[in-house]
């Protein structure tokens, strides 16, 4: 998939399909040009002509936006068309109109094509099921009360996107089409709608590399979550015998959804030594890491566990495997230690606890970020002022290297890094 379903273009109004192959001639013309900024012209003139004629607002919460659009797209073009081999432009109308088609989210630009041409016919089967999925994501329910009178299949159909997601998987807002992920404040009414008119509860979609339900992607969607949504979607999932799989709560940990955990946790999801350490049960905890310790699997969950722990602030979890002899320089495929997990989770006191142990304050993550740098990007991304100026303080109490440079973050971050020997760098400049 391009590069995932989630960046899939949309379409305009009426796409025409002589129009898409003048515009795969545009981009082969592109590449045979020789000139790098030819292909990056085209993208930028396809990509904002599409949403322009699409008419898209594009709000930051979306896992989209123009300048990613171009980008990626540009960067797939580039790949396609040029020999992987040869390392010469292969630059063939065959090849171009597969961008597009991938682009689109379609394996093929055969299959495009007839998506093109079906929803050149109002009533043929892609242009109802459209039609429906923008009523789910736009919470318009009397016209999606009468395309499922009016065409009962539909609650069975999917899409024909690389993706085949159906009907119900739209309203967990996720794993789809990214300009399509919104929850509407009535799509609880909408699922019910759904479920009644027969849509299979457990169908599968490929997302992620794997094969996703609708509950598993709503435990672990933002969108239902800030909508305040999301207890309720998955109850009524779940009363309409949506399976809770084994892994659903590692899946909710590593996409930040906390609550989404408990709940399901209530509801019976399985409960063992990592999911019991994020969640900070600390009887289930003792109980998994004894029943646990001869495994071989012990000391990777062991570890798991931990980093949950401190993630999510389970300070009585913290100390107990701190005590079991957990390492505290133990990282995590991003690289991610137990305290570098506390602080980008805004926990002073969980960062306070894993420094009374004396962990290592320069180990770094994939991306170069030790603790203090880890603090920093937290705290430019939306984190609380007071609650990370309180973790920096700790960190150079405890020993932690303040950067020599810095890029600004806001007054009161600049002023206290300066007061710390940091001085400001203008990073687009540098």
């Amino acid at each position: 998939m391009f590069p995932n379903p989630q960046s899939a273009l949309p379409l305009p109004p009426q796409p025409s399909l002589e129009r898409y192959k003048k515009i795969a001639k545009a981009l082969v013309k592109a590449c045979r040009s020789g000139r790098p900024e030819e292909i990056r012209d085209w993208v930028k003139e396809w990509v904002e002509t599409l949403v322009k004629l699409s008419a898209l607002k594009i709000s930051p919460h979306l896992p989209v936006s123009v300048t990613e659009w171009n980008d990626q797209v540009e960067d797939f073009a580039r790949r396609q068309l040029i020999g992987a081999d040869s390392g010469y432009p292969v630059c063939s109308l065959s090849m171009a109109q597969f961008v597009i088609a991938r682009a689109h989210g379609f394996e093929s630009w055969s299959k495009f094509s007839l998506n093109i041409e079906e929803l050149a016919r109002p009533s043929s089967a892609i242009s109802t099921f459209e039609a429906a999925v923008d009523a789910i994501v736009g919470g318009e329910v009397e016209k999606l009360e009468r395309l499922l009178r009016d065409h009962p299949e539909l609650v069975h159909a999917c899409s024909k996107r690389e993706h085949g997601a159906t009907l119900l998987h739209y309203v967990s807002a996720n794993g789809v089409e990214g300009y399509r992920q919104r929850t509407p404040a009535n799509i609880v009414k909408i699922t019910g709608m759904l479920l009644q008119a027969g849509a299979e509860v457990n169908a599968i979609a490929r997302m992620y590399g794997g094969e996703c339900t609708t509950l598993l992607l709503t435990a672990t969607s933002v969108h239902p979550e800030r909508a305040g949504v999301q207890e309720a979607l998955l109850r009524i999932l779940i009363e309409h015998g949506a399976s809770i799989d084994r892994s659903i709560l590692l899946d909710c940990f590593a996409n930040g959804r906390i609550q989404a955990a408990e709940f399901l946790a209530a509801m019976g999801a399985r409960v063992g030594l990592v999911e019991g350490a994020a969640l900070g049960r600390i009887e289930e905890v003792k109980a998994a890491f004894a029943s646990d310790s001869s495994s071989s699997n012990h000391v990777a969950d062991s570890k798991q566990a931990f980093l949950y722990a401190c993630q999510f602030g389970r300070n009585e979890v913290v100390e107990f495997l701190i005590g079991c002899g957990i390492d505290l320089a133990a990282q995590d495929a991003q690289g991610q230690t137990g305290l570098h997990w506390a602080v980008a989770g805004g926990h002073l006191d969980t960062v306070k606890l894993v420094l009374s142990y004396h962990p290592p304050l320069e180990a770094k993550n994939k991306y170069g970020g030790t603790v203090v740098g880890q603090a920093l990007w937290s705290a430019a991304h939306d984190g609380d002022t007071d609650v990370y100026i309180g973790i920096l303080e700790a960190l150079v109490a405890a020993g932690a290297k303040v950067p020599e440079r810095h890029v600004p973050i806001n007054p009161r971050f600049d002023e206290w890094l300066e007061g710390h020997g940091s001085r400001p760098q203008n990073w687009r400049s540098e």
